[in-house]
């Protein structure tokens, strides 16, 4: 490729940073590795990547912190994280502080690679996206925010692409095992949890028009209604 795809890897492990490295360079990605949080933040200003893969537990400032003073700045970059943790409440966190995806260790470079190209072409596809209208809201996915009358909330990435998927479905069921596949890569028992998590947060957000409802279809999903 002409123009590699820049990917900021911060893994303290530094036989397993040495592997991830060298296997996606042989991918034709361009890596730049650090060690801890601290120099990840740094690398991340000078470098200027396309993608992050952070681990959750480092040195210095590990990747929950690290991903939210980077979310204070940049709301699109695809931020995935690396992860020996396994609880509801640590994957929550993760998508609820502005991650768009995790994978848990040990891996296969097979899935990190299958991951990371599926957040590069959403960004890409979210840059050609227009504004939707979500009854009195103005939903922009790009920007990631969702806006009525002079108001404006910031959506983490995974709520703005949970409800761009409700909407590309409105008024019809969106499966629960789709959504589940689709955003969250698999449909197990920590992953439906935290979809339950944004789910109502969503309808915290879409609270102030009433003509807006995200119902939940017991066994089958959910669907967006806009009457």
């Amino acid at each position: 490729m002409t123009n590699k795809t820049k990917i900021l890897l911060a893994e303290d492990e530094q036989s397993l940073g040495k592997i991830v490295k060298e296997s996606l360079e042989t991918r034709g990605f361009l890596v730049t590795h650090c060690i801890d949080g601290e120099e990840a933040f740094e690398k991340y200003h000078s470098e200027k990547p396309d993608l992050l893969v952070l681990d959750v537990m480092m040195p210095k400032k590990d990747g929950f912190t690290l991903a939210k003073e980077i979310r204070k700045i940049d709301s699109s970059i695809p931020i995935l994280f690396l992860t020996a943790k396994s609880q509801t409440q640590d994957v929550v966190n993760g998508f609820t502080i502005g991650g768009n995806d995790y994978i848990k260790k040990p891996f296969s470079m097979e899935e990190l690679i299958v991951r990371m190209e599926y957040l590069l072409k959403q960004v890409t596809s979210k840059k050609n996206t227009k504004t939707y209208k979500i009854g009195a809201y103005i939903f922009n996915a790009k920007s990631q925010t969702l806006s009525l009358n002079n108001t404006t909330v910031i959506l983490t990435a995974r709520e703005s692409e949970l409800l761009q998927e409700l909407y590309l479905k409105k008024n019809e069921i969106l499966e629960r095992n789709y959504i589940l596949n689709k955003l969250w890569h698999n449909d197990d028992f920590f992953s439906a949890r935290s979809m339950d998590v944004f789910i109502s947060k969503l309808r915290k957000k879409l609270n102030d028009d009433k003509n807006v409802q995200i119902i939940n279809i017991r066994g089958f999903g959910y669907k967006l209604v806009v009457n």
